[in-house]
This record gives C-alpha cells, structure tokens and sequence, in this order.
C-alpha cells in the first residue's frame, strides 16, 4: 500500500525494515493497529552480536547514566499513558480502564528500577585470615535475551528490560508476534531517552523464527522467559546446552478457597476479579473455585448473578467489563475447553457463547461450571480464558488438599473471616503468591513475582529479588 507505515526493528541503534506483519484489533478485526516488521534469523544474529559489543561499555556506565535513561522512560509513559493505554487496548483487547493502569505500572516499574541504579549495594565482610579484606559485590551477567508474552505487552517487557538495563546488561527483546506495538512504544521511547546503540535491540517476529535464533545463540548470556509451559521447556533444553541462566515464568491453574466463614460479597468479587476480568488472560487468573459446603449454593447463585451484570464489548467502549479473547486461535481453545467440560459431567451455570458485537471480534461469555471435579481436564490444565469452575469441598482441610493437587504453583486465595485459617493457609499454600480476601490476579510492582512447581523456575522477578537473575555475584579479597 503506497505511503503506508511500516513499524521497524531496532538493531545496535538503527531501525531495520523486513517483511511486515499487521497488528489486528481483536475488538474489530478490521481495524489493523498497525503494520510491524518481523525480523529474520540473521536480523536476530545480529541484534545478539550488537547486544554483546555493547556489554563492556553499558556494564560499566555510570550510575546516573542508567537512572536518567530509566527515569526519562518512566516520565514519557505516564505522561503518555491515555495514547498508550489505548493502543494497548486495541492491540490485546484489555478494556481501556486495565490497560491504562497497566501501562501505569510499566512506568512504576521504570521508576523503581531508575531508583535501583542509586541503590546498587555490596557487603564488606573481614577475611578469617588476618589483614585481608573480603568485598561481595553483584555484577552484569552480560547479554539478555527476553521473551514476552501477549497478554501484558507493556507490563512484562517492562519488568524485564527495566532491571537488565539498571544492573548494567544489554538487551535483545524479542515479544509476542500477536503484540508487538506496545513494545515497539517502549523501546522507542528507551532509545531516544538516550540508550548507546547496541544496548537495546527490538527483534519482533515469529517464535519459531527469531525465539529459536535466541535460543541458539552462544553469545546471550542469559533468557529470561514468560509464555506457555511447552515453550518454556524448550528454553530450559536450549540455555543447558550453552550454559546459560534462564528464567521462566510459565502457567497456572490457581485456586481460590471459599470457605462458610466467607464474606459472600467480598468471595464473589474477589472470585469474578480473579476468574474474568482481563477476559481471564491472566497466568494468575483463578479458574478453580474450591468452595465449602455450607456457602457453595448462595456463592455459586451471588456468582452467577454477578456474571449476568458484566458487560463483554468492545475494548475501547465506555461501560465494557470484559473485552474480547485475543484471536481466533485463543477463541477455538476456550470454546474447546467448554465442550470438554460438558462431555466430562461438568454442569454448565452459566456463559459458554461467542457473541456478537457492533464489530467483528472474539467475544466470549464469561463462562462458569459447577459439579466439577478436580480431576477434570477443565480443572487440571491452563485454558487462559474467561472459563472457570466451582469445585465443592467438604470443610477447610479437603479444600487446602484440592488447591494444592495441581502441577502448578503460581498464585492462590482464600476468601475467610478466619484468623486461624487465613494464617494456615499462607503457610501450607503450594504457591508462590497467596491471597487473603483479594482478587489472586492483583500484584504490585515492588515485591517478588513468581510461583513454584510447574509455574515457575529460577529467581523470582521483580523489586529487589530481580538482582538474583540479572547479576552475578563476585568475591574480592585483599591483603592489606
């Protein structure tokens, strides 16, 4: 199309045209958000080879180097937040109000990180021997390859590029081929607040192309991962043959525990916030509800109820509590998942249609199942949609055995008036976030994130905790 344009990648300082993919509205499939290079397998090579010529200089930079640039980042996206939010929107199909607190806390998480630059710290310690003295400090690891999901795009290339970049690595960022735009937004901005060249570098494209260049690679030294648990398996394979670190945050089936004692409208909240909002794209997302018997009919009724007050609609429009499922692809996995809950004796309570809308798109009814059992394939595996069953339990202790009996380990709730309960629960809970009274989907961007089991491995991302991935730790001793 003659003046159309062309959204490019960017390698060791220079935006690199290739063949262009266009970014579809999953609210209105007519409308495309824009058109995105992908890159190829040598684009990707050389990115990885602009990345490691950068690494000596940027590892060594200044402190103040690295805040002003993170800083500069944090002050654009905020300043921006309303034209990103909505590019967001229209690019995933978050509604407007979500991807604007999203694109919120991408820009917390630049100003947290800038701050991190500051308060790069190491210890001191005296030596067993005498007149020798002990220094423990962190460094770079080097190049970081980094793998983004679609269902933050602004969010996680966040929290991974921040905490690269502050501990001095340099970057090759490769996100998911069906969002592409608020990454490009993010390096854009990174690069003009004043990144050397080479420092960061966009790969955009196919996984099978450009991620299995990365994970070829020798020369990064370090992925770090967040998408599908199969994908993520492959990482793992492929950073063992090079010796690489590797970071992975993978899927979930998380539970939320409703027990007699609930508040009921604080459980119904909590449960719909944690099941459906996002249209329940979420990995924290809980779509098991384990419930107790004395509350499980007036839960599931309150629930149902609620879940007939949610509007599903176009993303962009006033008033629209759920918008559509991202693709076509993701559509055909949930509405699978549904007919499988039906064939395995899962009673359908509510939800379960495609709708149609003003526009063409993916919209889905939040759907809810109740007489499920845990070892329903609807209960045990990831669906990654607005799909969610109730499970009944007997009392506190077969509802903590149920919640635990999953391979995964990401997040879990508990909704409780219960001092005694909320407290055992947070002990004995199998994941690596627990909620007490709150939505299972709700982190901040200051403390660790990730889980255990099948959801997680490696340190944990986030605050603080992001050191333990970005920098290695070296050992110094003088005699004096």
């Amino acid at each position: 199309m003659k003046g159309r344009t062309v959204f490019k990648n960017l390698i060791d300082g220079e935006w690199v045209s290739g063949e262009a993919g266009k970014n579809i509205n999953p609210s209105d499939t007519n409308d495309v958000v824009g058109e995105y290079a992908r890159a190829s397998a040598q684009d990707t090579k050389d990115a990885i080879a602009a990345a490691k010529a950068a690494f000596p200089t940027w590892s060594r930079s200044g402190i103040l180097e690295r805040h002003a640039v993170l800083k500069k980042t944090s002050d654009e996206i905020l300043a921006r937040k309303d034209e990103l939010g909505k590019l967001l929107a229209r690019e995933e199909g978050k509604t407007l109000p979500e991807a604007i607190g999203e694109t919120i806390r991408a820009a917390q998480i630049f100003d947290f990180f800038a701050g991190e630059c500051l308060r790069l710290a190491g210890e001191t310690l005296p030596s067993v021997r005498p007149n020798i003295g002990v220094e423990i400090t962190r460094e770079a690891i080097g190049p970081i390859g980094i793998i983004t999901p679609w269902n933050f795009p602004i969010a996680i290339p966040a929290w991974k590029i921040a905490p690269a970049l502050a501990y001095g690595n340099t970057v090759v960022l490769k996100p998911a081929d069906l969002v592409p735009g608020c990454a490009w937004a993010i390096v854009d901005i990174l690069h003009r607040a004043g990144l050397p060249k080479g420092v960061l570098n966009l790969v955009m494209g196919r996984g099978s192309v450009v991620g299995q260049a990365m994970l070829e690679s020798s020369d990064l030294a370090g992925i770090t991962f967040t998408g599908s648990t199969g994908t993520g398996k492959r990482v793992a394979l492929a950073s063992i043959e090079h010796n690489r670190k590797y970071q992975l945050e993978m899927g979930g089936k998380n539970p939320m525990v409703i027990l007699d004692d609930a508040d009921l409208n604080v459980a119904v909240e909590a449960a719909a916030n944690s099941g459906f909002f996002s249209t329940g794209q979420r990995c924290t997302a809980s779509s098991r509800l384990i419930v107790t018997e004395g509350i499980h009919d007036r839960f599931v009724s309150a629930l149902t109820e609620k879940l007939k007050t949610l509007n599903v609609d176009d993303a962009l429009k006033q008033g629209t509590h759920i918008g559509p499922v991202v693709d076509d692809k993701q559509l055909k996995t949930d509405t699978d998942y549904i007919e499988i809950g039906k064939q395995e004796g899962a009673t359908l309570a509510f939800g379960g249609e495609v709708l149609k809308r003003d526009t063409p798109g993916f919209y889905l009814q939040p759907t809810l199942f109740v007489n499920a059992t845990n070892s329903m394939r609807i209960a045990r595996e990831e669906i990654f949609g607005p799909v969610a069953s109730v499970i009944r339990v007997k009392d506190y202790e077969e509802a903590l055995t149920v919640a635990n009996d999953t391979p995964f380990g990401l997040s879990a709730g508990i909704a409780t008036t219960s001092l005694k309960h909320a407290t055992h629960f947070k002990r004995n809970s199998e994941a690596g976030m627990v909620m007490v009274n709150l939505p299972t989907a709700g982190v901040d961007f200051h403390v660790p994130f990730g889980g255990r089991k099948g959801s997680s491995f490696g340190s944990r991302e986030q605050g603080k905790y992001a050191a333990e991935f970005f920098t290695t730790v070296k050992t110094a001793y003088t005699l004096a």
